[in-house]
């Protein structure tokens, strides 16, 4: 009671206020004290914290914790209070004296074991005691790894908590979860300790004063947005977060995480939620947090092709080094993604939000961008169209969260929409705009708000958890469903391919996207410029290549797919104008099986009335099998398609209830139906693959039985393969007017590379020996086979 006595003795007349009787004492313990996130936001939060609430009778003690040692966590600790500063409207004098308080109050301790959390909540009672004040709460800051939530939950709650009558509040911050399984697990250990008010998930973006306002904002201006806040009236809604940042430094977290989870999943869907969820008349906790879940429940199941992503070119290099992995390391973490998703209600049904983010992007800006139909159509042309409230000028509302060419967070609505109505004390209308552009359009076409005064992002999120306020945090059942949305999109992602980027500037409309067939695709069907094996281009530009001589496509798997089938399908129109049928000889194994899935379900248009289906290479086992090919082919295209019966061709490897014996004739029989339909034993197209070891049909290494000679259908067998095989020869092969290689994945790098190497030998690379005497080979490689 003296030291007070005596601090106000020497305040009075600086900070009279101080002196005001005291509400209530608060402990604030943050552990990861000398983290780097404590050293750039959070003691600086907490100290904005004092200056707000001292003055308002409220006393406080902070405890800064780690693992660190005393005497060693206690000079880090002191090392980043000294850098702390004031905001701009405190004047020296008083800052000087509250950063004095602030230090004196503050002090650093090792909280390791259960006896150091004892002996923390003893120290805090017995200087209650002493000093005559009451307990108001205890605020636990836990800026630590989520794996050691649990036991620090457990330690509080056994050691730690306050009194009855005080509060506790804890925070976490995320990740909560990799997925919802892990989140759920996470979750459910929490609430063994605490009670669901007691827990404050923090995602700061909620604390970004531009997201702060959305839903205010809404409320407030609701008589202008109920008649437009609707599918009638919505184009669509782009909420975007770009960084030109990368993730060195912090690969271990990404290649757990990627960017959907780092960012889309928690940040960009919160922000979605206060856009598209109904404002109550209350902006209460628990009214705001309910509308909030009840959206969240509304969102339909996301596909693969909702989804476009990318990875910068460098973080592969950066992985391999941080993580001292090998050259045979390799990842898909996307670093880039954008995602459509819709909201299946009555307001929102049809209109697209589109979220989007990435590392190592041309800009950092963050924005919400509210675009509104357009049905006007003005005579005049654009440029004498000097009206800001033209019909014709696209109607739109921004919420710019920061930096890009704005350099500050601002709202921005159109002025042909109306004037908003913001609170005067915390938002003016901006003066003095610098002379740009803002998607298309002048500043001056909107009406543009900015704080009166900018503010931290954890600074504002701390204030409301000293507050109570629950309505800027994450809750469990929120957080569920948020997982519960995004889950199955991760893990259908988990084997595809992100697009490469280069990064920054030079991504070009690389990274563009559209919507398109009710997904999202890239503008752009660039490839990658390939000048030979292990060179690569400067830029990302189409290029005519070759491969062993012939013409290479190479692309992402999907869209080599479609390439190729759309190439199939011209070729099947060529040859049934020339002769009246396409004869279409199909290879085994499992790269075909997405080139058969795309031709049953897009390719409505093809001939197959006067289409023959024949096989490569099949395996010696019953056409029911697994492992036939021809199952293979009957599961994933025929099934699908009107092909003629007589027009399909297996290969006759069951005959006499046997197998592939040479008594029974079937490459004689093949052979004989191949002479007598397809003219001069000519296939109108051969698609082929590549194995591991060269082979190709079903051609194998060492193999002199339809590698040379005049056999056009030939028994083989590879030591290394299960099954013998009846395949097609290489003689018969090279007389196609046309060959299709096929090979997709980083699994077959090696031998793209090998096979680009060695001399023409095909007894030993049998692929080698594949060159159609007066036909046309091209190769199809994607971008993960060839350049890996």
């Amino acid at each position: 009671m003296l030291l007070r006595a005596l601090c106000c003795s020497l305040l009075l007349g600086i900070l009279p206020v101080i002196c005001m009787e005291h509400k209530g004492h608060i402990s604030v313990v943050l552990l990861g004290a000398t983290g780097d996130l404590a050293k750039k936001y959070l003691w600086r939060g907490l100290f904005q914290l004092y200056l707000d609430q001292a003055a308002k009778g409220n006393s406080f003690s902070f405890h800064g914790a780690a693992l660190t040692p005393p005497e060693k966590g206690q000079e880090l600790m002191f090392e980043v209070l000294k850098t702390l500063t004031c905001p701009a409207d405190v004047t020296p004098n008083r800052c000087a004296l509250m950063k004095d308080q602030f230090l004196k109050l503050s002090r650093y301790r090792q909280l390791k074991t259960a006896e150091n959390y004892t002996a923390l909540h003893q120290d805090i009672v017995s200087s209650l005691f002493d000093e005559g004040l009451h307990e108001a709460g205890r605020l636990f800051y836990l800026s630590v790894p989520p794996f050691a939530y649990a036991d620090i939950a457990r330690s509080i709650n056994a050691s730690c908590r306050p009194p009855p009558g005080a509060w506790l509040r804890v925070v976490l911050e995320k990740p909560f979860g990799h997925d919802y399984e892990s989140a759920k697990q996470l979750a459910s250990e929490l609430q063994t300790v605490f009670l669901e008010d007691e827990i404050y998930r923090i995602d700061h973006y909620l604390g970004k004063q531009t997201v702060d306002q959305i839903l205010p904002f809404r409320r407030r201006n609701r008589k202008h947005l109920d008649p437009i806040w609707n599918r009638r009236h919505m184009e669509r809604v782009e909420i975007v977060l770009k960084e030109t940042v990368d993730a060195k430094g912090r690969t271990s977290f990404y290649e757990e995480y990627g960017v959907i989870r780092d960012v889309i999943q928690n940040h960009l869907t919160e922000i979605l939620t206060y856009v598209a969820m109904e404002v109550p008349l209350n902006l209460s906790n628990s009214e705001v947090l309910r509308e909030k879940l009840e959206l969240l429940g509304s969102l339909r199941n996301l596909e693969q092709s909702s989804t476009v992503i990318g990875q910068y070119l460098d973080y592969l290099p950066q992985v391999r080094e941080e993580l001292e992995k090998g050259t045979h390391f390799f990842s898909n973490t996307p670093t880039f993604a954008g995602v459509l998703a819709h909201i299946d209600n009555v307001r929102w049904e049809g209109v697209p939000f589109i979220l989007t983010s990435g590392k190592a992007l041309d800009e950092r800006t963050g924005y919400v961008r509210v675009v509104f139909k357009d049905d006007a159509f003005c005579m005049q042309k654009e440029a004498n169209r000097t009206s800001v409230r033209s019909p014709c000028k696209p109607k739109q509302i921004i919420f710019h969260i920061g930096h890009g060419d704005l350099g500050f967070p601002a709202i921005l609505v159109s002025r042909g929409l109306f004037k908003p109505n913001l609170p005067t004390s915390q938002w003016q209308e901006a003066s003095e705009l610098p002379s740009l552009q803002l998607f298309g359009q002048p500043l001056s076409d909107y009406y543009v708000y900015r704080p009166v005064q900018e503010k931290d992002a954890y600074s504002l999120l701390l204030s409301n958890i000293y507050l109570g306020r629950k309505n800027s945090f994450i809750t469990t059942k929120s957080l569920l469903a948020s997982w519960n949305f995004w889950t199955p999109l991760l893990e259908s992602l988990d084997q595809v391919s992100p697009r490469m980027y280069p990064g920054g500037s030079d991504n070009g409309h690389l990274l563009d996207f559209v919507m398109k067939d009710g997904g999202l695709h890239f503008a752009a069907d660039q490839h990658l410029e390939v000048l030979g094996m292990g060179q690569k281009a400067d830029t990302f530009g189409v290029a005519q290549s070759k491969f062993l001589g012939s013409p290479l496509v190479s692309d992402w798997a999907e869209h080599l797919i479609q390439q190729l089938a759309h190439n199939i399908q011209e070729a099947a129109e060529e040859a049934i104008k020339r002769s009246g049928s396409f004869h279409l000889a199909l290879s085994g194994g499992s790269s075909p099986t997405a080139l058969f899935q795309r031709l049953s379900r897009h390719h409505h248009g093809f001939p197959w009335k006067h289409t023959h289906l024949w096989v490569v290479d099949e395996r010696c086992v019953p056409l029911t099998d697994p492992d036939s090919n021809f199952g293979n082919l009957e599961e994933h295209l025929l099934q699908h398609v009107r092909v003629p019966y007589l027009n399909i061709h297996p290969m006759p490897v069951h005959r006499n209830q046997r197998l592939c014996v040479e008594e029974d004739l079937g490459t004689e029989a093949y052979t004989q139906e191949i002479s007598a339909l397809v003219g001069n034993a000519s296939f109108d197209l051969v698609l082929l693959g590549l194995g591991n070891d060269g082979h190709t049909a079903s051609i194998f290494p060492g193999a002199r039985d339809g590698v040379e000679g005049d056999k056009l259908v030939v028994f083989t067998e590879s030591p290394s393969k299960p099954h013998q095989r009846m395949s097609i020869s290489l003689p018969l092969i090279n007389k196609a007017r046309k060959v299709m290689v096929l090979v997709l994945g980083k699994g077959k790098h090696d031998i793209v590379t090998l096979i680009s190497r060695v001399k023409q030998d095909p007894k030993k690379w049998p692929i080698t020996g594949v060159n159609p005497t007066s036909g046309k080979m091209v190769w199809y490689i994607d971008y993960e086979a060839l350049l890996r």
